[in-house]
């Protein structure tokens, strides 16, 4: 039996279009990692926000791996390539109505391990999937 596909792709383009249909502006939630090629200096906090609107983008195309397109950045246009795995949500800038997702597992291996209490790497096998954000107190 085949792999089944991920919905992630499909939703992304259902919300764009729901959102071009209702006179919304799209805009996607991107968590950068080594793999997004973006403008670097309008990320805050590991994350930029993209207007995906067709007005505002060239050559838009929201495929199974990735969002590619073309965009003005203070004058100076930008090839932009967001995979789908750094996709965070896309929503409506106007109603910030849309879908957020789940944060993707790496698929290298070596970024599965994670830092543990003493400083040592710990695999993931021994760490705990956290699917949901959490907050802790820090003393």
């Amino acid at each position: 039996m085949s792999e089944i596909t991920s919905t992630k792709p499909y939703m992304v383009r259902a919300i764009h279009e729901w959102c071009t249909d209702n006179g919304l502006t799209p805009h996607l939630l991107v968590a950068v990692n080594s793999q997004t090629v973006v403008p670097m200096a309008y990320v805050r906090d590991g994350q930029i926000v993209l207007n995906i609107n067709y007005s505002a983008t060239k050559g838009l195309h929201i495929g199974a791996d990735a969002v590619t397109f073309s965009a003005r950045f203070n004058g100076a246009s930008n090839e932009l390539y967001v995979p789908m795995n750094a996709v965070r949500g896309i929503f409506a800038r106007e109603n910030n109505q849309g879908m957020f997702f789940d944060v993707d597992s790496p698929e290298d291996p070596d970024e599965k391990n994670t830092q543990g209490a003493d400083g040592g790497v710990v695999a993931s096998s021994d760490v705990p999937v956290v699917k949901k954000p959490s907050l802790r107190v820090v003393k």
